[in-house]
């Protein structure tokens, strides 16, 4: 893609900028530019889409992006001695990329939103890559301010996000992505396409917004799913017992004797809303 887009090689960017990944912020810079279009492309269509990114780092999943034809991407950066090296891909693509330096915890992604489809794509920073997909699946309204989620994480937080019911990666995680996505695992990307290679395979998983998810209240469901995976192994009727119990139970018409991870999605909202 160095070709394509005329700018170069991430490996020279990272050498010129002084950019070592610092396991702090949760960095992995991602260098093989063929697999960030692959990452991008997994979106679908970009064109006409403004594409939100956190933790750009170098740019290489930036340049993806806008080489595959979005329209324009914000680009939320915590690192302050990325900013330069972001700032050249900017001046390459005139007005298309707007970098804001902050912490994407505390970023008021729905605000910044403007007309028009949005997805977001991002290489997630490890330490708070579930954290952001949880205030992404709970906006202010529904359906939510995004088309699509395309996010790469470690494979085991990826497993958690798609697993439903009967599955042991099952639990409070994907109880919440399943009722208010669907959810899928694109690809893994092996340790060594990074720099520095974590310990572990990452994942690419893409998610879009249910139309009409189940009504249910999330503070119900949080406290529902944080009690019955809290003691998986135990039966619900002693799991939700601080929720009513057996009681709870019977009035929903769920088995007593069922373990967490064997309740659907739509049981555990129907638990919700009876609380």
């Amino acid at each position: 893609m160095a070709a394509l887009d005329g700018l170069p090689p991430l490996r020279d960017v990272i050498q010129r900028h002084g950019l070592d990944a610092r396991k702090a912020l949760g960095q992995n810079f991602l260098l093989d530019l063929n697999l960030t279009q692959k990452v991008a492309r997994t979106a679908g269509s970009l064109e006409g889409c403004t594409v939100f990114e956190v933790g750009p780092g170098p740019g290489g999943l930036t340049r993806a992006i806008l080489a595959l034809g979005a329209k324009k991407v914000i680009a939320v950066e915590r690192d302050p001695r990325c900013l330069p090296a972001l700032a050249e891909i900017s001046a390459h693509y005139p007005g298309r990329l707007e970098v804001i330096g902050g912490d994407a915890l505390k970023t008021d992604f729905e605000a910044l939103a403007p007309g028009g489809p949005v997805k977001i794509i991002a290489n997630l920073p490890y330490n708070v890559g579930t954290q952001l997909l949880v205030n992404w699946l709970l906006p202010k309204e529904w359906p939510p301010f995004w088309e699509s989620l395309t996010l790469m994480f470690q494979k085991e937080v990826g497993e958690r996000i798609v697993a439903e019911q009967d599955d042991d990666h099952y639990g409070r995680l994907g109880v919440l992505c399943g009722w208010r996505a669907d959810a899928r695992m694109a690809f893994d990307v092996s340790p060594q396409a990074f720099t520095p290679p974590p310990k572990v395979t990452s994942t690419v998983v893409h998610l879009t917004p249910k139309a009409n998810p189940i009504p249910c209240a999330v503070a119900n469901l949080e406290r529902v799913t944080h009690a019955a995976f809290g003691q998986r192994r135990k039966m619900l009727r002693q799991s939700l017992k601080p929720l009513g119990g057996e009681s709870l139970l019977n009035k929903v018409g769920i088995d007593p004797q069922r373990r967490a991870e064997t309740l659907s999605v739509g049981e555990f909202c129907l638990l919700a809303n009876s609380l």
